[in-house]
């Protein structure tokens, strides 16, 4: 055997003994720190903080390994064969490692592992019985995960007589939107792993206070960040990937990460009362335990083969049953313990009905409804299928019809319960600073209905709500800095969590503007052209000049040459293609846009005809690029709040360390 090769074979042998000797510490993490926290014994629970980094650094061993085997394109790996091919560029060999089932759960243990080394890293100011209960937690599932990867996916298998060459990674996955769309996603769905851990240990631990929401924040707001950024990079890859000129399509699996980031979303408010008011506890532990719930749905659904998707990793029955597993033990679980614990979770503070805890309860209501529509609409075909053997689909017209009701009310109200004070409130007062926002919102909705002929309301409503969310975000920030002067200067000195308070709100309001907009006013064109004959779209030219042949580095190109003009003048040039992968014997798509910032020019090429034209299909999109920027800016006002040091340490946990939990 050449030595190269042995030495790959030895650095995946080492990945796998890694991988085996990790899940024996997270069983040690589980089980000790849990009766140190019971019995009060400090030296046991000291065990959770080492067993939690030597568990993430086991891990990552493992994970460097299997990426190593990819890009040495060690074929003697079933995966490596399965997924990747010696030609492929190298970004997709490198991202081929979380581009298939196996390997993209270990990219979830990997992420799961450092969640819970971080939380021993940072969690020194947290009482030593919680910072125990909640690595135990943590490990707990780690340790489930690591059995379903050890046992039904094991990314370290070996074939006996190693190919020449691999199968190739599916050509869908070959893109750098979706190299970095999972990593994120995962981040997200792993973190609220996190929310889940903190919510057991309260309960277990009988505490649920302030300074618990302080501690849970953070970590959500994280993953609801990493769940934004996954989301918008998914949807972006949608658009320009897959030549339907669509962001979204309603598909499960996109689904299956939208609810656990509405569930977030309503949790990181809830947060806030449990906070400031020490108020909804037992909503709020509820909606941690739902968060973490909601991701193993989506972990279910991508992974069991009971949907149809291409985003879908996995079709094996066998996975399904396992996860299904996990989701009702750690489920069940946690709703057991919750249903013991409830009635001891009593609410301290006091609100009126208008006040800004009914605002945020408002909001709560809203998310959670929201996301129970989506979840009905996804997983009702299955059901139906199950107990009525009836074949149904529930597309884009259901979600459409029953989710957009909750999103216009929830734009109505955010500005408004934002600037209401805590426990009691006057709406008049709380409306009155917000009245320019409501007049320019309306103008702008008024002007966008006059400007269109013969269309729906949905542009001109869709911008109202959407300006009314970004003026009313502005009104807020405005209004924290006094009546008297100097206020720009204090607006300056506005602690971060305002200011990315201001951001996320206003983010969606750019992505409402940008959703109505694509929706209501959009263009298609779709018609056989010949070489240099001009066609008029949206006041465009567009103009095929030429079509080649190209020979990419692991696949065959139609590449089309597509000069776009207006009113006589050349904008750019577009190169829309038409791939053939030969390894993976698959076509795709790639798109050409032209970028603006009120507008795309979205051209797609397509087959040959029998009068020597060909197929092209042109698109306007009227404020596409909104839809993303407002996903960034969420994002970007998310991490604005993390950066606050605010959220970083918990006001009082040192003092709460110090004087140690009260007795159970």
């Amino acid at each position: 055997m050449p030595f190269a090769a042995y030495n790959t074979g030895m650095i995946t042998e080492l990945g796998h003994f890694a991988l085996i000797l990790a899940f024996l510490v997270a069983i040690v993490q589980m089980v000790v720190p849990l009766i140190g926290a019971h019995k009060r014994w400090p030296g046991w629970m000291a065990v959770a903080e080492p067993a939690a980094t030597a568990q993430f650094l086991l891990v990552t061993l493992s994970f460097l390994a299997l990426t190593y085997a990819f890009v040495t394109s060690d074929f003697s790996l079933k995966l490596v064969w399965a997924n990747s091919h010696s030609a492929k560029p190298m970004l997709y060999k490198v991202s081929g490692v979380w581009g298939n089932h196996e390997g993209s759960m270990l990219l979830w243990l990997l992420i799961l592992a450092l969640f819970g080394a971080m939380a021993a890293w940072f969690g020194g100011n947290l009482p030593p019985t919680l910072r125990a209960r909640v690595l135990a937690v943590q490990a707990s599932i780690g340790v489930a995960f690591f059995a379903f990867i050890i046992f039904t996916s094991n990314p370290f298998l070996r074939l006996a007589t190693p190919p020449f060459d691999g199968q190739d990674l599916n050509p869908l996955l070959q893109d750098p939107g979706l190299a970095f769309h999972p990593p994120f996603l995962y981040l997200g769905y792993v973190g609220l792993s996190m929310t889940f851990s903190f919510a057991v240990a309260a309960l277990i631990e009988g505490r649920v206070d302030a300074a618990w929401g302080r501690w849970v924040r953070p970590w959500t707001l994280a993953a609801w960040v990493f769940l934004s950024v996954g989301i918008g990079l998914g949807s972006w890859w949608a658009y320009y990937e897959l030549g339907w000129g669509g962001f979204w399509f309603w598909d499960p699996v996109e689904n299956a990460s939208f609810m656990p980031w509405l569930i977030a979303a309503a949790l990181l408010h809830s947060a806030i009362v449990v906070e400031k008011r020490e108020s909804l506890k037992s909503w709020t532990i509820l909606l941690a335990i739902m968060a973490f719930g909601f991701s193993l749905i989506g972990t279910f659904i991508v992974r069991s083969g009971v949907i149809t998707s291409v985003h879908a990793f996995a079709n094996d029955p066998e996975r399904g049953v396992f996860i299904l597993a996990i989701l009702g033990v750690f489920m069940g679980g946690a709703l057991t313990l919750f249903s013991v614990r409830a009635s001891s979770m009593q609410a301290k503070g006091v609100f009126s009905l208008v006040s800004r805890e009914s605002a945020l309860v408002l909001n709560n209501i809203l998310l959670a409804v929201s996301a129970f529509v989506v979840f009905i609409g996804t997983i009702w075909p299955l059901l139906a299928e199950m107990f009525w053997d009836r074949k149904l689909s529930v597309g884009p017209p259901f979600f459409n019809s029953a989710f957009t009701p909750f999103m216009v009310v929830l734009a109505i109200a955010l500005p408004i319960g934002a600037m209401m004070p805590w426990k009691r409130a006057s709406l008049k007062r709380a409306i009155r600073p917000l009245i320019p926002a409501l007049v320019l919102a309306l103008a702008i909705g008024a002007l966008a209905f006059a400007m269109q002929t013969g269309r729906s309301a949905l542009g001109p409503v869709g911008l109202m709500l959407g300006a009314w969310l970004v003026f009313g975000a502005m009104t807020d920030v405005w209004s924290r800095t006094g009546r008297k002067g100097g206020r720009l200067s204090r607006l300056t000195r506005l602690p971060r969590a305002d200011w990315g308070k201001a951001m996320a709100h206003s983010g969606l309001g750019i992505t409402f503007i940008g959703i109505a907009a694509m929706m209501a006013w959009d263009h298609e064109d779709n018609r056989v052209v010949q070489l240099g004959e001009p066609i008029e779209v949206s006041g465009f030219t567009v103009t095929l000049q030429d079509v080649q042949r190209v020979q990419g580095p692991n696949y065959i190109s139609t590449m089309g040459t597509v000069l776009l003009a207006k009113n006589g003048r050349d904008i750019s040039t577009l190169y829309p293609e038409k791939r053939v992968y030969p390894v993976a014997a698959m076509p795709t798509t790639e798109a050409a846009i032209d970028n603006g910032f009120l507008r795309d020019v979205y051209v797609v090429i397509g087959d040959p005809q029998d009068d020597g034209g060909w197929a092209i299909r042109t698109y306007y999109k009227p404020l596409a690029n909104w839809i993303w920027g407002g996903s960034i800016l969420m994002a970007l006002g998310g991490l604005m709040s993390l950066s606050d040091r605010r959220y970083r340490v918990a006001a009082g946990a040192r003092k709460a360390a110090m004087q140690g939990v009260p007795a159970e």
